[in-house]
């Protein structure tokens, strides 16, 4: 009987073993009290957090608890697969020191109408850092228990052992020559000689670092000794967008022309953006964006983090005719969002006005936002009808290459290539600059 039922607890642990492996991780934040969210290379909010293994490179984390009081939040690493599902892994197997660092860096708002605890820390901790490459989720949680999540961000480390020559190419398919960028690329693996290419090396390319819109398992079209060559006509294609839109909200008394009104009390304001409408007829025009990411900001001389305001912004999106979709639901999306479609992100539609409607809380900063389509049926996503596809647009791509070696447990992130769509191209070159 003891047999038994040490046999049936062993299965049972490995059955919730594997749901909890599988089980693929997200950025996502749990607490409605936690806003504006950022985690970043040092010293630059709009980039995206990278290490080097085994170097002094840092990144930023920040947060605000509109609660306004003093918690105890802590943050861990977890390590995750190319796919983001959890690695079958001990953290002693690929964190060095503490597996729980407190965050012990914050300040009150001093002098914003909102009240509100900022938090903040530079990672890895000098008592904490990571001993292998791959995927990180840092989880931030309370109390020190990590089964109470307030929220997770993705980032990465990256440790060199491959090339990758890349450049973004204008598709010869006339069907997506002028809506579409291609990606072409080449990785030099002479240090690894992996054994079996087409199982031990994994590809994922990110426009803008969207994770939702990856493209991944793209097998080599030829292989040369130790270069594979990447030089598919159709499976790495991605839809090029605009421009994204923006919102400046670097002072909230001083209203931009993309502010239609504002309402001021002695507890807070409210602002109204101008309508938006669909993007996908009008003509393309070149301006410079942030790719998706938000920055937080003031004009006024104080520091944005614990001294910046912040607004109810509302946003409003008016489809054809004043018509609302049949077949979709209308989300705001972008870093104002965490990249999020959820309830809080949707916009609802308005009979009265012909509206679609949505209220943010945000920071005083600059951002950065699209409109997307979700299909209720299917749950796809889209942005063509909102935004249009112009080829070109700039955009930021990022190769990832990853190798699982013979027996091992995880997939190690052995490359990054950072491109620009416009960088190679003589007539747009120098706007980038």
């Amino acid at each position: 009987m003891n047999v038994q039922r040490l046999a049936f607890l062993w299965i049972l642990y490995g059955t919730l073993f594997a749901q909890k492996t599988s089980a693929q991780n997200n950025d996502c934040i749990y607490q409605k009290n936690i806003r504006s969210v950022k985690l970043h290379a040092y010293a630059d909010q709009l980039s995206y957090p990278i290490l080097k293994l085994n170097s002094t490179d840092r990144i930023e984390l920040h947060f605000d608890d509109l609660d306004a009081d003093v918690k105890y939040y802590s943050y861990t690493f977890v390590l995750c697969n190319a796919d983001w599902t959890t690695a079958p892994m001990s953290q002693f197997d690929y964190m060095r020191g503490f597996a729980n660092v407190r965050i012990n860096t914050y300040r009150n708002a001093s002098i914003a109408l909102t009240r509100y605890t900022h938090y903040s820390a530079i990672l890895p901790d000098k008592n904490t850092f990571p001993t292998r490459s791959g995927n990180y989720l840092l989880k931030v949680f309370t109390n020190g228990d990590t089964s109470k999540t307030v929220f997770t961000k993705r980032f990465l480390v990256v440790d060199m052992k491959a090339g990758i020559a890349a450049t973004v190419l204008q598709p010869f398919n006339t069907a997506f020559a002028k809506t579409h960028q291609k990606i072409q690329f080449s990785i030099n693996v002479q240090s690894i000689k992996p054994t079996n290419v087409f199982q031990q090396i994994k590809v994922v390319i990110l426009q803008n670092f969207r994770w939702d819109q990856s493209i991944k398992n793209i097998q080599p079209t030829f292989i040369r000794q130790n270069i594979l060559e990447y030089n598919t006509e159709n499976e790495s294609l991605f839809p090029a967008q605009k421009e994204w839109r923006w919102l400046n909200l670097t002072s909230l008394r001083l209203q931009t022309d993309r502010i239609e009104k504002g309402d001021y009390t002695n507890k807070g304001q409210t602002l109204f953006v101008k309508p938006d409408g669909d993007r996908n007829g009008l003509r393309y025009m070149y301006y410079r964006d942030a790719n998706g990411f938000c920055q937080y900001s003031t004009i006024e001389p104080v520091n944005p983090y614990w001294q910046g305001d912040y607004a109810t912004v509302w946003f409003r999106y008016l489809p054809s005719n004043k018509q609302p979709f049949k077949e979709q639901d209308v989300y705001l999306y972008g870093e104002l969002t965490n990249y999020e479609l959820t309830e809080a992100h949707k916009l609802n539609y308005n009979a009265e006005t012909g509206f679609y409607e949505n209220k943010q809380m945000l920071k005083q900063g600059f951002y950065d936002y699209i409109y997307l389509l979700k299909d209720k049926k299917t749950g796809t996503i889209a942005s063509e009808f909102t935004e249009g596809n112009w080829f070109e647009t700039e955009n930021n791509y990022t190769i990832l290459v990853y190798y699982r070696p013979l027996g091992g447990r995880a997939d190690e992130l052995i490359a990054i290539s950072l491109i620009n769509s416009i960088a190679n191209r003589p007539s747009m070159e120098n706007r980038l600059l």
